[in-house]
Protein backbone atom coordinates (compact mmCIF):
# COMPACT_ATOMS: atom_id res chain seq x y z
CA UNK A 1 0.00 0.00 0.00
CA UNK A 2 1.31 3.59 -0.82
CA UNK A 3 2.64 5.62 2.28
CA UNK A 4 0.39 8.52 0.49
CA UNK A 5 -2.94 6.30 1.84
CA UNK A 6 -2.42 5.94 5.71
CA UNK A 7 -3.68 9.86 6.23
CA UNK A 8 -6.45 8.99 4.16
CA UNK A 9 -7.24 5.92 6.28
CA UNK A 10 -6.61 8.00 9.46
CA UNK A 11 -9.41 10.54 8.06
CA UNK A 12 -11.55 7.85 7.36
CA UNK A 13 -11.40 6.48 11.02
CA UNK A 14 -12.33 9.45 12.36
CA UNK A 15 -15.03 10.98 10.03
CA UNK A 16 -18.50 10.89 10.90
CA UNK A 17 -21.67 11.90 9.19
CA UNK A 18 -23.54 13.27 12.27
CA UNK A 19 -23.12 13.96 16.48
CA UNK A 20 -25.11 10.82 18.30
CA UNK A 21 -26.03 10.77 21.89
CA UNK A 22 -23.21 10.32 24.34
CA UNK A 23 -22.54 7.22 25.76
CA UNK A 24 -22.13 7.95 29.78
CA UNK A 25 -21.77 4.13 30.41
CA UNK A 26 -19.48 2.58 27.71
CA UNK A 27 -18.78 -1.89 28.50
CA UNK A 28 -15.04 -1.05 28.50
CA UNK A 29 -12.68 1.65 30.00
CA UNK A 30 -11.20 4.00 27.72
CA UNK A 31 -7.72 5.79 27.46
CA UNK A 32 -8.27 9.18 28.05
CA UNK A 33 -6.46 10.43 24.89
CA UNK A 34 -4.69 8.52 21.80
CA UNK A 35 -1.07 8.64 21.29
CA UNK A 36 -0.71 11.59 18.71
CA UNK A 37 -2.89 13.63 17.37
CA UNK A 38 -3.22 16.75 14.38
CA UNK A 39 -4.84 20.22 14.33
CA UNK A 40 -6.84 19.52 11.23
CA UNK A 41 -10.56 19.36 12.08
CA UNK A 42 -12.43 16.33 10.57
CA UNK A 43 -14.58 17.37 8.51
CA UNK A 44 -17.77 15.57 6.94
CA UNK A 45 -16.54 16.03 3.97
CA UNK A 46 -13.52 15.26 4.30
CA UNK A 47 -12.03 14.42 1.30
CA UNK A 48 -12.05 17.94 -0.02
CA UNK A 49 -9.35 18.33 2.25
CA UNK A 50 -7.02 17.04 -0.62
CA UNK A 51 -8.10 19.83 -2.81
CA UNK A 52 -8.34 17.62 -5.45
CA UNK A 53 -11.56 18.33 -7.70
CA UNK A 54 -11.31 15.32 -10.09
CA UNK A 55 -11.92 13.03 -6.57
CA UNK A 56 -14.64 15.66 -5.20
CA UNK A 57 -16.12 15.22 -8.90
CA UNK A 58 -15.96 10.88 -8.53
CA UNK A 59 -17.40 11.16 -5.09
CA UNK A 60 -20.17 13.43 -5.50
CA UNK A 61 -21.11 10.87 -8.25
CA UNK A 62 -20.52 7.94 -6.48
CA UNK A 63 -23.17 9.05 -3.35
CA UNK A 64 -25.77 9.42 -5.87
CA UNK A 65 -25.10 6.56 -8.31
CA UNK A 66 -23.71 3.53 -6.40
CA UNK A 67 -26.08 1.00 -6.29
CA UNK A 68 -25.06 -0.51 -2.58
CA UNK A 69 -25.63 2.28 -1.06
CA UNK A 70 -28.87 3.15 -2.86
CA UNK A 71 -30.05 -0.31 -1.07
CA UNK A 72 -28.40 0.92 1.80
CA UNK A 73 -30.88 3.49 1.62
CA UNK A 74 -33.53 1.90 0.59
CA UNK A 75 -33.18 -0.57 4.08
CA UNK A 76 -33.30 2.76 5.66
CA UNK A 77 -37.01 3.40 4.31
CA UNK A 78 -38.17 0.05 5.39
CA UNK A 79 -36.81 0.55 9.30
CA UNK A 80 -38.46 4.14 9.05
CA UNK A 81 -41.92 1.96 7.60
CA UNK A 82 -41.70 -0.64 10.25
CA UNK A 83 -40.95 2.04 13.02
CA UNK A 84 -43.58 3.89 11.76
CA UNK A 85 -46.40 1.10 11.72
CA UNK A 86 -45.10 -0.25 15.02
CA UNK A 87 -45.88 3.52 16.12
CA UNK A 88 -49.47 3.44 14.65
CA UNK A 89 -50.36 0.78 17.22
CA UNK A 90 -50.44 3.38 19.91
CA UNK A 91 -53.28 4.96 19.02
CA UNK A 92 -56.93 3.80 18.31
CA UNK A 93 -58.04 1.83 15.45
CA UNK A 94 -61.11 3.10 13.44
CA UNK A 95 -63.15 0.84 11.06
CA UNK A 96 -66.08 2.22 8.85
CA UNK A 97 -68.58 -0.44 7.32
CA UNK A 98 -71.57 -0.37 4.87
CA UNK A 99 -73.77 -2.48 3.20
CA UNK A 100 -76.92 -3.75 1.37
CA UNK A 101 -79.07 -6.49 1.32
CA UNK A 102 -82.01 -8.04 -0.34
CA UNK A 103 -84.07 -10.64 0.89
CA UNK A 104 -86.85 -12.64 -0.29
CA UNK A 105 -89.86 -13.07 1.78
CA UNK A 106 -93.07 -14.92 2.07
CA UNK A 107 -95.48 -14.64 -1.01
CA UNK A 108 -93.09 -13.17 -3.24
CA UNK A 109 -92.19 -10.55 -1.38
CA UNK A 110 -88.73 -8.90 -1.42
CA UNK A 111 -86.61 -6.82 1.57
CA UNK A 112 -84.08 -4.61 1.49
CA UNK A 113 -81.76 -4.25 4.43
CA UNK A 114 -79.31 -1.46 5.06
CA UNK A 115 -76.58 -1.01 7.51
CA UNK A 116 -73.82 1.21 8.59
CA UNK A 117 -71.23 0.61 11.23
CA UNK A 118 -68.13 2.60 12.88
CA UNK A 119 -65.96 0.40 15.15
CA UNK A 120 -63.04 1.55 17.09
CA UNK A 121 -60.89 -0.48 19.36
CA UNK A 122 -57.69 0.45 21.29
CA UNK A 123 -55.03 -1.44 23.46
CA UNK A 124 -54.56 0.35 26.84
CA UNK A 125 -50.89 0.42 27.71
CA UNK A 126 -50.89 -0.85 31.17
CA UNK A 127 -47.48 -2.03 31.30
CA UNK A 128 -45.93 -0.10 28.85
CA UNK A 129 -45.38 -2.89 26.49
CA UNK A 130 -46.62 -1.18 23.10
CA UNK A 131 -44.63 2.07 23.70
CA UNK A 132 -41.52 -0.47 24.41
CA UNK A 133 -42.04 -2.00 21.02
CA UNK A 134 -42.40 1.06 19.23
CA UNK A 135 -39.28 2.70 20.76
CA UNK A 136 -37.34 -0.98 20.02
CA UNK A 137 -38.33 -0.21 16.10
CA UNK A 138 -37.29 3.37 16.28
CA UNK A 139 -33.88 2.14 17.84
CA UNK A 140 -33.52 -0.10 15.41
CA UNK A 141 -34.37 2.78 12.64
CA UNK A 142 -31.88 4.89 13.80
CA UNK A 143 -29.28 2.13 13.64
CA UNK A 144 -29.99 1.51 9.56
CA UNK A 145 -29.25 5.07 9.70
CA UNK A 146 -25.63 4.77 10.87
CA UNK A 147 -25.61 2.26 9.02
CA UNK A 148 -26.66 4.18 6.14
CA UNK A 149 -24.04 6.63 6.80
CA UNK A 150 -20.99 4.28 7.73
CA UNK A 151 -21.46 3.20 4.02
CA UNK A 152 -21.46 6.35 2.80
CA UNK A 153 -17.97 6.71 4.45
CA UNK A 154 -17.08 3.55 3.23
CA UNK A 155 -17.58 4.29 -0.59
CA UNK A 156 -16.03 7.71 -0.27
CA UNK A 157 -13.07 5.91 1.40
CA UNK A 158 -12.96 3.29 -1.36
CA UNK A 159 -13.46 6.43 -4.52
CA UNK A 160 -10.25 8.01 -2.73
CA UNK A 161 -8.43 4.83 -2.31
CA UNK A 162 -8.72 3.79 -5.63
CA UNK A 163 -8.27 7.05 -7.47
CA UNK A 164 -4.88 7.63 -5.59
CA UNK A 165 -3.87 4.07 -6.65
CA UNK A 166 -4.93 5.03 -10.08
CA UNK A 167 -2.80 8.34 -10.05
CA UNK A 168 0.02 6.30 -8.17
CA UNK A 169 0.29 3.61 -11.27
CA UNK A 170 0.01 6.20 -13.95
CA UNK A 171 2.91 8.52 -12.26
CA UNK A 172 4.51 4.49 -12.49
CA UNK A 173 3.37 4.04 -15.66
CA UNK A 174 5.04 7.18 -17.44
CA UNK A 175 8.04 6.61 -15.08
CA UNK A 176 8.50 2.95 -16.41
CA UNK A 177 8.33 4.49 -20.59
CA UNK A 178 10.94 7.12 -19.46
CA UNK A 179 12.84 4.50 -18.22
CA UNK A 180 12.18 1.89 -21.88
CA UNK A 181 13.08 5.36 -23.77
CA UNK A 182 16.31 5.60 -21.62
CA UNK A 183 17.30 1.79 -22.27
CA UNK A 184 16.30 1.18 -25.82
CA UNK A 185 19.08 4.47 -26.68
CA UNK A 186 22.01 2.57 -24.12
CA UNK A 187 20.93 -0.56 -26.19
CA UNK A 188 21.38 1.39 -29.64
CA UNK A 189 25.14 2.99 -28.10
CA UNK A 190 26.37 -0.61 -26.51
CA UNK A 191 25.32 -2.28 -30.22
CA UNK A 192 27.16 0.51 -32.30
CA UNK A 193 30.10 0.16 -29.66
CA UNK A 194 29.64 -3.90 -29.99
CA UNK A 195 30.06 -3.09 -33.96
CA UNK A 196 32.93 -1.52 -33.60
CA UNK A 197 34.48 -4.14 -31.07
CA UNK A 198 33.91 -1.56 -27.75
CA UNK A 199 31.86 -3.66 -25.89
CA UNK A 200 31.14 -7.45 -25.64
CA UNK A 201 28.19 -9.43 -26.89
CA UNK A 202 27.38 -10.06 -22.61
CA UNK A 203 27.23 -6.16 -22.82
CA UNK A 204 24.23 -6.16 -25.81
CA UNK A 205 22.53 -9.16 -23.89
CA UNK A 206 22.39 -7.46 -20.96
CA UNK A 207 20.76 -4.08 -22.24
CA UNK A 208 18.33 -5.95 -24.10
CA UNK A 209 17.01 -7.97 -20.78
CA UNK A 210 16.73 -4.77 -19.32
CA UNK A 211 14.53 -3.21 -22.64
CA UNK A 212 12.45 -6.21 -22.03
CA UNK A 213 12.08 -6.21 -18.25
CA UNK A 214 11.07 -2.11 -19.05
CA UNK A 215 8.63 -3.67 -21.84
CA UNK A 216 7.09 -6.56 -18.84
CA UNK A 217 7.01 -3.59 -15.92
CA UNK A 218 4.26 -0.81 -18.66
CA UNK A 219 2.59 -4.17 -19.80
CA UNK A 220 1.77 -4.88 -15.88
CA UNK A 221 1.26 -0.87 -15.12
CA UNK A 222 -1.30 -0.38 -17.33
CA UNK A 223 -2.57 -3.55 -16.54
CA UNK A 224 -3.10 -2.31 -13.40
CA UNK A 225 -4.39 1.10 -13.99
CA UNK A 226 -6.97 -0.99 -16.25
CA UNK A 227 -8.63 -2.95 -13.44
CA UNK A 228 -8.36 0.46 -11.05
CA UNK A 229 -10.90 2.32 -13.70
CA UNK A 230 -13.33 -0.30 -13.56
CA UNK A 231 -13.28 -0.44 -9.89
CA UNK A 232 -13.50 3.12 -10.21
CA UNK A 233 -16.29 2.77 -12.98
CA UNK A 234 -18.51 0.44 -10.85
CA UNK A 235 -17.62 2.04 -7.72
CA UNK A 236 -19.59 5.19 -8.94
CA UNK A 237 -22.50 3.03 -10.47
CA UNK A 238 -21.44 2.37 -13.90
CA UNK A 239 -20.15 -0.86 -15.75
CA UNK A 240 -16.11 -1.02 -16.60
CA UNK A 241 -15.13 0.86 -19.50
CA UNK A 242 -18.65 2.85 -19.89
CA UNK A 243 -17.08 5.98 -18.04
CA UNK A 244 -14.82 8.73 -18.65
CA UNK A 245 -12.38 8.98 -15.91
CA UNK A 246 -10.56 12.30 -15.35
CA UNK A 247 -7.01 12.89 -16.73
CA UNK A 248 -3.87 13.20 -14.40
CA UNK A 249 -0.86 11.66 -12.55
CA UNK A 250 -0.26 14.28 -9.53
CA UNK A 251 -0.90 13.02 -6.38
CA UNK A 252 -2.08 15.72 -4.47
CA UNK A 253 -0.22 17.63 -1.80
CA UNK A 254 -0.97 15.38 1.65
CA UNK A 255 -3.42 17.64 4.33
CA UNK A 256 -1.96 18.01 7.88
CA UNK A 257 -2.79 15.03 10.15
CA UNK A 258 -6.10 15.04 11.05
CA UNK A 259 -7.29 16.03 14.87
CA UNK A 260 -7.46 12.84 16.46
CA UNK A 261 -9.29 14.23 19.58
CA UNK A 262 -10.01 11.67 22.58
CA UNK A 263 -11.50 8.10 22.34
CA UNK A 264 -14.83 9.21 24.24
CA UNK A 265 -15.80 11.38 21.13
CA UNK A 266 -14.53 9.02 18.71
CA UNK A 267 -17.02 7.09 19.96
CA UNK A 268 -19.79 9.40 19.78
CA UNK A 269 -18.49 9.90 16.23
CA UNK A 270 -18.19 6.89 14.75
CA UNK A 271 -21.29 5.47 12.74
CA UNK A 272 -20.48 2.13 13.31
CA UNK A 273 -20.15 2.32 17.46
CA UNK A 274 -23.53 4.64 17.01
CA UNK A 275 -25.15 2.01 14.97
CA UNK A 276 -24.22 -0.80 17.85
CA UNK A 277 -25.45 1.48 20.34
CA UNK A 278 -29.07 2.18 18.84
CA UNK A 279 -28.95 -1.95 19.16
CA UNK A 280 -28.58 -1.97 23.07
CA UNK A 281 -31.37 0.22 23.34
CA UNK A 282 -33.51 -1.90 20.95
CA UNK A 283 -32.68 -4.71 22.34
CA UNK A 284 -33.75 -3.32 25.79
CA UNK A 285 -37.01 -2.27 24.79
CA UNK A 286 -37.64 -5.74 23.55
CA UNK A 287 -36.54 -7.06 26.74
CA UNK A 288 -39.07 -4.76 28.56
CA UNK A 289 -41.66 -5.67 26.04
CA UNK A 290 -40.97 -9.26 26.84
CA UNK A 291 -41.65 -8.77 30.65
CA UNK A 292 -44.90 -6.34 30.13
CA UNK A 293 -46.11 -9.36 27.93
CA UNK A 294 -46.54 -11.21 31.04
CA UNK A 295 -48.97 -9.22 32.43
CA UNK A 296 -52.50 -9.14 31.70
CA UNK A 297 -53.85 -7.14 28.45
CA UNK A 298 -57.16 -4.89 28.43
CA UNK A 299 -58.40 -3.53 25.32
CA UNK A 300 -61.57 -1.72 24.75
CA UNK A 301 -63.92 -1.98 21.59
CA UNK A 302 -66.61 0.53 20.84
CA UNK A 303 -69.22 -0.16 17.92
CA UNK A 304 -71.81 2.28 16.68
CA UNK A 305 -74.27 0.57 13.89
CA UNK A 306 -77.47 1.17 12.21
CA UNK A 307 -79.69 -1.34 10.37
CA UNK A 308 -82.80 -0.41 8.34
CA UNK A 309 -85.04 -1.39 5.51
CA UNK A 310 -85.10 1.84 3.65
CA UNK A 311 -81.88 4.10 3.07
CA UNK A 312 -84.42 6.82 4.39
CA UNK A 313 -84.44 5.47 7.91
CA UNK A 314 -80.74 4.17 7.60
CA UNK A 315 -79.37 6.81 9.88
CA UNK A 316 -81.86 7.30 12.85
CA UNK A 317 -81.80 3.79 14.35
CA UNK A 318 -78.07 3.40 16.03
CA UNK A 319 -76.79 1.15 18.70
CA UNK A 320 -73.75 1.74 20.82
CA UNK A 321 -71.79 -0.68 21.97
CA UNK A 322 -69.14 -0.70 24.48
CA UNK A 323 -67.06 -3.66 25.93
CA UNK A 324 -63.58 -4.36 27.60
CA UNK A 325 -61.64 -6.94 27.16
CA UNK A 326 -59.02 -8.56 29.93
CA UNK A 327 -56.44 -11.61 28.47
CA UNK A 328 -54.50 -12.70 31.24
CA UNK A 329 -51.94 -15.74 30.77
CA UNK A 330 -52.46 -18.51 33.13
CA UNK A 331 -51.03 -21.29 31.31
CA UNK A 332 -48.19 -21.17 28.38
CA UNK A 333 -45.58 -23.98 29.01
CA UNK A 334 -42.87 -21.05 30.16
CA UNK A 335 -43.59 -19.48 26.69
CA UNK A 336 -43.27 -15.82 28.02
CA UNK A 337 -40.47 -16.92 30.54
CA UNK A 338 -38.22 -17.93 28.24
CA UNK A 339 -38.95 -15.04 25.87
CA UNK A 340 -37.64 -13.12 28.71
CA UNK A 341 -34.49 -14.84 29.02
CA UNK A 342 -33.97 -14.83 25.40
CA UNK A 343 -34.05 -11.04 25.36
CA UNK A 344 -32.42 -10.49 28.31
CA UNK A 345 -29.50 -12.43 26.46
CA UNK A 346 -30.22 -10.13 22.86
CA UNK A 347 -29.48 -7.50 25.23
CA UNK A 348 -26.38 -8.45 26.63
CA UNK A 349 -24.90 -10.01 23.54
CA UNK A 350 -25.45 -6.40 21.96
CA UNK A 351 -23.69 -4.48 25.04
CA UNK A 352 -20.26 -7.11 24.43
CA UNK A 353 -20.70 -6.70 20.61
CA UNK A 354 -20.93 -2.88 21.66
CA UNK A 355 -17.90 -2.84 24.02
CA UNK A 356 -16.02 -5.43 21.03
CA UNK A 357 -16.50 -2.73 18.17
CA UNK A 358 -15.07 0.32 20.75
CA UNK A 359 -11.73 -1.36 21.07
CA UNK A 360 -11.71 -2.29 17.82
CA UNK A 361 -12.13 1.49 16.71
CA UNK A 362 -9.57 2.67 19.11
CA UNK A 363 -7.43 -0.10 17.75
CA UNK A 364 -7.60 1.19 13.84
CA UNK A 365 -7.09 4.55 14.87
CA UNK A 366 -4.00 3.49 17.00
CA UNK A 367 -3.11 1.27 14.38
CA UNK A 368 -3.19 4.23 11.75
CA UNK A 369 -1.15 6.33 13.77
CA UNK A 370 1.80 4.21 13.91
CA UNK A 371 1.82 3.71 10.29
CA UNK A 372 1.24 7.46 9.77
CA UNK A 373 4.67 8.14 11.93
CA UNK A 374 6.60 5.20 10.34
CA UNK A 375 6.43 6.35 7.20
CA UNK A 376 6.92 9.76 7.76
CA UNK A 377 10.85 8.49 8.89
CA UNK A 378 10.59 6.26 5.50
CA UNK A 379 10.14 9.92 3.85
CA UNK A 380 12.56 11.33 5.75
CA UNK A 381 15.00 8.44 4.82
CA UNK A 382 14.33 8.47 1.27
CA UNK A 383 14.70 12.02 1.19
CA UNK A 384 18.27 11.78 3.19
CA UNK A 385 18.92 9.14 0.18
CA UNK A 386 17.86 11.07 -2.63
CA UNK A 387 20.50 14.26 -1.42
CA UNK A 388 23.38 11.52 -0.88
CA UNK A 389 22.90 10.47 -4.91
CA UNK A 390 22.61 13.96 -6.34
CA UNK A 391 25.72 14.34 -4.23
CA UNK A 392 27.48 11.26 -5.40
CA UNK A 393 26.63 11.49 -9.04
CA UNK A 394 27.63 15.16 -8.65
CA UNK A 395 30.91 14.60 -7.26
CA UNK A 396 31.37 11.91 -10.85
CA UNK A 397 30.82 14.59 -12.90
CA UNK A 398 32.89 16.51 -11.29
CA UNK A 399 35.88 14.24 -11.19
CA UNK A 400 35.23 13.49 -14.75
Amino acid sequence: MSYRLFPLILVLLLAACSTQPSVSNAPVILPDSFSETGQQPVSDTWWKSFDDQNLNQLVRRALDENLSLQAAYQRLLQARAVAERQEATLYPSVDASGGAERQEGPNNTDVNLFSVGLSASYEVDLWGRVQSLADADQFRASATLADYQAAAITLSGEIANTWFQLLAQRAQSDLAQRQLDTNRNVLTIIETRFGVGLSSSADVLRQRQLVAASVDRINETNAQIGVLENQLAVLVGQSPGRVQLPDGDALPTLPELPKTGIPAELVQRRPDLQQAWWLIQAADRELAAAISNRFPRFSIDVSLSSQSRGSGDLFYNWLLALAGNLVMPVVDGGERRAEVRRSQALREERVREYGQAVLTAIQEVEDALIREQEQRRRLENLATRIQLADATYGSCVTAT
